[in-house]
């Protein structure tokens, strides 16, 4: 092991000693589910801002995003731009009203269970569909972060990517096994200042160790697609141009948004409309700026990187950012443990998303099937045991799914961002925004949009192919907007909501729930 090696290796001890002993110091606060799952409404602006982003972006953002870049240009960008528009929306039309309707729905602690409250469910029909529909596809995205661990631990210090994936897993289970919410937002703020910091510093250092002239010219020694120009132009997809459903495609990564429960429970747990307002405009600036320089590296890290050109050889395009702190940061002993540091940031991203996958499906899991079906009169002590053991149980089927070190992380977070967004994103908006729409039609769009992603990504129905494959059209737009014309249709040809149910999403419309 080299002296950087070494060095590298302290910074990433350190910071996980720290993460583990943030999670060791809210173990002892959490006495109950509701403090394990929702920390009390007690989040600032701040750390509620920091934390929806960090825990949204993920490992994507420092790696699948800049490996898509770094591989075909600047077209990749197209993701950033609906990304960003659908986070804005996110903050300034849904926060506010769903942490007021959270309230006024029997102070609704997990996702699911507003939806049963809303909808007044007693056959808790609601309850059982959602909490299915989030663990089979946080599965999915629980493993796609743990394998951007893996590989980060596999590059960084040449162990076995089986090895390193294990590592990381162990971590991130044990700070969210022990502090819950508390201490997932509070690891996911520290995260998410250390991933823009990152983001920031490494490109533009990179840039000016090369200058403009440099950057062109080792862009088209390294034969990137389509040429300088192309590889440059927002409307090109490597040596082709984009044609209007990719685009569409790609725009459509926005609708998501509305439909993550691992970003959604940050607005319910905020502690007052006050803090949400500077949580919108500290959200904003933070993923304008990530998305933007996550853009740049991609493209910085093609001409820095020369002549060596990722994805020939062993080392993947994702591994861009990466191979770039390497290369800044060990030429100078005395710099390596700030390259640790930036490395960790990387980490960073893939632990702010795996730590609240993990927290939402145990929730899901043990509040909403176990409490909330199977034996409503369990304690809420025994759901805290039961929430602690489910984590473990979920880390370990994710760390099943990610063991196959050839898995794709774009692939992994884009199946399970369209299935999440299919399924929730048109109930969610409609619970908040339309009074007629009714429990039939919330399970039907549920159910629907769930189902619609899984046919068109993992069944062969065109000539061997599956339909995504054949039409080039993301499942979440044909997912979204399937649920969404079934939530009406439903609601409409069903008994319309009763008085009690209509006065509730009048009180929440008027701005008169406090809280």
């Amino acid at each position: 092991m080299t002296m950087n090696t070494i060095w590298f290796f302290v910074a990433f001890a350190a910071y996980l000693l720290m993460m583990v002993t943030i999670g060791a110091f809210y173990m002892k606060r959490n006495k109950d589910a509701d403090d394990y799952f929702l920390g009390g409404r007690g989040l600032g602006g701040w750390v509620a801002a920091l934390s929806a982003q960090a825990s949204d972006m993920s490992g994507w953002l420092l790696m699948g995003l800049p490996g898509s870049v770094y591989a075909l240009g600047t077209g990749q960008a197209w993701i950033a731009v609906g990304l960003f528009i659908g986070t804005v929306l996110n903050w300034y039309v849904i926060s506010a009203r769903l942490r007021r309707y959270t309230i006024r729905a029997n102070n609704s602690v997990t996702f699911p269970e507003y939806l049963e409250n809303r909808f007044h469910d007693k056959k808790k029909i609601l309850l059982l569909v959602s909490s299915i529909v989030i663990v089979v596809f946080f599965l999915v995205y629980t493993a796609s972060a743990l394998a951007a661990g893996g590989k980060l631990f596999a590059s960084v210090f040449g162990v076995d990517y089986t090895m390193a994936l294990t590592i990381g897993a162990a971590v991130i289970l044990a700070y969210t096994f022990m502090g819950g919410f508390m201490a997932v937002c509070t690891t996911d703020f520290i995260q998410g200042t250390l991933m823009l910091v990152g983001l920031l510093v490494v490109p533009i250092l990179a840039y000016a160790m090369m200058g403009p002239d440099t950057l062109a010219a080792n862009l088209a020694a390294s034969n990137v697609p389509g040429g300088v120009d192309g590889y440059l132009d927002l409307f090109s997809n490597g040596e082709a141009h984009y044609s209007a459903v990719e685009i569409i495609s790609q725009l459509a990564w926005g609708l998501g948004y509305c439909g993550m429960p691992h970003i959604l429970t940050r607005f319910m747990a905020v502690k007052s409309e006050k803090e949400l307002k500077k949580s919108r405009v500290i959200a904003t600036v933070w993923v304008a700026i990530s998305l933007g320089m996550a853009v740049v590296i991609g493209i910085v890290g093609r001409a820095y990187l020369y002549p060596e050109v990722l994805g020939e050889g062993a080392v993947s395009t994702e591994n861009v950012f990466i191979e770039m702190i390497t290369r800044l940061f060990t030429k100078d002993l005395s710099l390596a443990f700030i390259g640790g540091i930036f490395l960790c940031g990387i980490l960073a991203a893939i632990m702010s998303t795996a730590d609240s996958q993990l927290l939402i499906t145990a929730s899901s899991a043990s509040k909403d099937i176990y409490q909330g079906v199977i034996n409503p009169k369990a304690s809420s002590k025994k759901v805290l045991v039961l929430s602690r053991v489910t984590v473990v149980v979920v880390a370990i089927l994710a760390y099943l799914i990610a063991l196959d070190p050839n898995s794709s992380i774009m692939g992994l977070v884009s199946n399970a961002w369209a299935g999440l967004g299919s399924a929730f994103g048109p109930t969610i908006v409609l619970s908040l925004f339309w009074k007629r729409a009714n429990m039939p039609g919330a399970v039907a769009g549920i159910i629907s949009g769930g189902l619609t992603v899984l046919i068109w990504d993992y069944i062969p129905l065109a000539g061997g192919q599956t339909l995504g494959a054949a039409t080039g059209l993301y499942s979440l737009v044909v997912g979204f907007a399937t649920s969404l014309v079934l939530i009406l249709a439903v609601s409409l040809c069903t008994k319309a909501p009763d008085a009690g149910i209509i006065q509730e999403f009048e009180d929440v419309a008027s701005g008169r729930v406090k809280g």
